[in-house]
């Protein structure tokens, strides 16, 4: 659990992750704090607007309608990839959703996705989102045939890793609408598991804070068969402190340069995050896993 970031700085992890802001005039003090509570907080939701158009989309989450009064959201996240802040505490986003996602939301211990929801706005036993959770709507029809411009979905990642590296939480915090109601189908037109792989990958890098990464240097695939030798070397300490760092342990400690089982367990985690199944997520590793993985480069072999 986690306060809520004040308004600076929401703006302030925003931008180092890299995201164009737009600020919504009155944003800062647009709530929904007399209806209910807002927080603590424990993660980030993802939506789908159903609308078309930058201004239209913004002004309908701002001010939301009669029967559900705005912010609709917290940030509305363009076709174009610019966040418009359109609200700050608690805003008519989530709604009624299930305890048993939030809990594994909370414990961030979780396969490829959280627990199925049964539960909704209303039901008998619903959990209110709209205090716990993060909004970011994002502009697309929702039809399954509105495409995703590359550029929106990087800032979408960036967004809710920017959150996440905020409050030192994994992608294991980041859900979809449908995740959290059994009502709702939103985000359509991706999977919400490659969705967190990505920004599990963003979590493993250094913020952009708006200057060009410098190009790391990333240790080559020892090849499948490397690993099955339970190997001692230094390649599997650096493996082992990027899955770390991605939110994939299995570790009770280390990790350190031989592989063991703990390894292979934690490697099975990143293998789900990148949405393997079956046996491509038994842990041993592959050459696309590896590589998404950007592993650092040593010296050692």
């Amino acid at each position: 659990m986690a306060q809520p970031l004040s308004a600076d700085a929401l703006v302030a992890a925003l931008k180092a992750e890299g995201v164009t802001v737009v600020e919504h005039d009155g944003w800062r003090t647009h709530n929904r704090n007399h209806k209910g509570p807002w927080g603590p907080v424990n993660g980030v939701i993802i939506h789908h607007t159903v609308t078309s158009g930058t201004q239209a989309s913004v002004d309908i989450c701002f001010n939301g309608y009669a029967e559900l009064p705005g912010p609709l959201c917290h940030g509305v996240i363009a076709k174009d990839g610019t966040v418009h802040l359109v609200g700050n505490g608690r805003a008519n986003h989530a709604g009624g959703g299930d305890g048993d996602v939030l809990d594994a939301v909370i414990a961030e211990d979780y396969g490829d996705k959280p627990p199925a929801t049964d539960k909704h706005e209303g039901s008998a036993g619903a959990v209110d989102g709209n205090a716990r959770f993060y909004g970011f709507e994002c502009v697309n029809l929702g039809d399954g045939k509105d495409p995703w411009p590359d550029v929106q979905l990087e800032a979408m990642v960036r967004s809710a890793a920017a959150l996440c590296r905020a409050h030192g939480w994994t992608a294991r915090s980041v859900i979809g609408h449908l995740e959290w109601s059994d009502w709702k189908s939103d985000p359509r037109g991706f999977t919400m598991a490659s969705f967190r792989a990505a920004v599990a990958e963003k979590l493993g890098a250094k913020p952009a804070d708006n200057t060009p990464p410098s190009t790391p240097k990333f240790q080559p695939f020892p090849g499948a068969a490397w690993f099955h030798k339970n190997p001692r070397s230094a390649i599997v300490t650096a493996m082992g402190k990027r899955l770390v760092a991605v939110g994939c342990s299995a570790y009770a400690s280390g990790p350190g340069p031989q592989w063991t089982e703990a390894d292979r367990k934690s490697y099975a985690r990143w293998q789900r995050e990148l949405g393997y199944t079956g046996t491509a997520a038994d842990g041993w590793p592959g050459a696309k896993s590896w590589a998404a993985l950007k592993v650092p480069y040593v010296k050692e072999v």
